[in-house]
């Protein structure tokens, strides 16, 4: 079977699952020789009409995971936004070295759900967003190795098919069950759901980046100190500001972060199925 082309479509906030899914779309359409376009979902304004891949495509579709699934905010532009007539579809995630749960098994059921045949899947490792201590610079070499191996075993797979197989089995519960519950130093559940980004008024200069790049739209633009709308913690706008002006001080926040620099600094090893 021939791809006609392959599209790298991806969910990345700070830039990690860019990396992972361009990667493995770059490497199996040369190796297919097909030509490959790119799908940036993260903004606001690249969610707002469907997409459709017709038969004899295939996506590279990644995320990254929170609290171990589908980020929940995401969840319905990937439920509505992607639609397929048979195309192919590689469901890919990230984790910031915790776990990636139910994240993978989310994905493709959702890509299934949508008219793609998924024929291949994988977990990758990232530096987690919120701490510097998780995964320090992941996806690395090693991890790079995994993916060009994985990149050209999926691709020697669609090139021998000859028929649409079943979907391919990953690691995780199904039906997927609830998020992941973060945690505190205490072992107590850590609530930080309204927590936002604060600002250090005397460093910020009114550049407008963090305005830029939140997913949700929910810096005002009048004034990059408030947040008007929902936050999903993705650390866009503290991984972007060029002043490092934006900062998190919620105690539960910083509790769930030392809970995982407690837990979770050993090395996790990414996945592949196929």
């Amino acid at each position: 079977m021939q791809a006609t082309k392959v599209t790298a479509v991806y969910y990345s906030a700070t830039g990690n699952t860019e990396k992972v899914v361009k990667a493995i779309a770059e490497r199996i359409a040369e190796k297919l020789g097909a030509p490959m376009e790119v799908f940036d979902f993260t903004l606001p304004g690249s969610r707002r009409q469907e997409k459709h891949f017709p038969a004899g495509e295939l996506v590279v579709f990644g995320t990254p995971v929170y609290a171990g699934r589908v980020p929940n905010k995401m969840l319905p532009a990937v439920q509505t936004l992607f639609k397929s007539d048979g195309a192919l579809a590689i469901p890919v995630v990230t984790f910031g070295n915790r776990n990636f749960d139910n994240g993978l098994i989310e994905l493709r059921n959702e890509l299934e759900n949508n008219g793609f045949h998924t024929i291949a899947g994988a977990g990758f490792a990232a530096s987690h967003v919120f701490s510097d201590k998780l995964a320090p610079g992941r996806p690395d070499e090693k991890d790079m190795k995994v993916l060009e191996q994985f990149a050209d075993a999926a691709g020697d797979k669609i090139a021998a098919m000859t028929e649409i197989p079943s979907p391919v089995s990953v690691r995780g519960d199904d039906p997927v069950g609830p998020y992941y519950t973060p945690l505190g130093t205490d072992g107590k559940p850590a609530v930080f759901l309204k927590a936002k980004p604060l600002t250090h008024a005397e460093l910020c200069d009114k550049c407008g980046k963090c305005v830029e790049v939140c997913p949700m739209g929910s810096i005002s633009a009048e004034d990059p100190l408030q947040v008007t709308g929902i936050c999903i913690k993705c650390q866009a706008c503290i991984k972007k500001c060029p002043v490092h002006a934006k900062y998190f001080d919620d105690p539960a926040f910083l509790s769930h972060v030392a809970m995982l620099e407690q837990n979770y600094t050993r090395r996790a090893e990414p996945e592949t199925f196929l």
